[in-house]
């Protein structure tokens, strides 16, 4: 029995040391969404820095893994508009709003890139559909308000200049006062 003894505590050793073992925590591979938010995340550093192309990388990750990811879509279309790109811009941000069709800043920012381009009927008509949605989204009156004023439309322009102000928007003074005398050119009127 002596001899069984040592084997014993042996035996009671090793399982002991492998039941510690055992007890360690298992890491767990991050989930599809975790990792997607990480690649998401990395994608607005690079944005904030200006690396565009490294933040469009970066989204692109986050988008194939979840293709339903309607921030990032928004966010890759910022950094096509920001690259020059405007078509794929259009297309991320046409693409969020059929994620989610009441989504008034990818309307506000197609609306944006459309006025990049000159199509300013198209602008406004976003600007308008993300007014419907937020009727207090001062930027997308402001928007709405150059691109009538890009159109030639000042009397428009300064009703929506105005209330952008009126909601807290801080106009340029320059183009505040570039319109003002549009309108004034265009109406014969102080627009006050």
């Amino acid at each position: 029995m002596k001899e069984s003894r040592p084997q014993i505590i042996i035996g009671m050793l090793i399982l002991l040391f492998m039941g510690c073992a055992a007890e360690r925590p298992v890491e767990k591979a991050p989930l599809p969404q975790e990792m997607a938010e990480t690649y998401f995340n990395r994608g607005v550093d690079f944005s904030q820095k200006g690396e565009y192309k490294k933040a469009v990388s970066d989204y692109n990750k986050a988008i194939d893994i979840n293709p339903e990811f309607v921030v990032a879509y928004l966010n890759r279309g910022y950094s096509y508009s920001r690259m020059g790109e405007f078509e794929k811009a259009i297309s991320d941000y046409t693409k969020a709003l059929e994620i989610n069709p009441r989504y008034a800043i990818a309307y506000n920012n197609r609306g944006f890139v459309y006025r990049k381009m000159g199509d300013y009927d198209k602008a406004i008509a976003d600007y308008t559909k993300a007014i419907e949605i937020d009727s207090k989204y001062a930027l997308a009156y402001y928007n709405r308000g150059r691109a009538y004023y890009d159109n030639g439309d000042y009397e428009n322009a300064w009703e929506d200049i105005k209330k952008a102000r009126s909601l807290g928007y801080n106009v340029p003074p320059q183009f505040f006062k570039s319109l003002h005398e549009a309108y004034e050119g265009q109406k014969g009127t102080d627009p006050n």
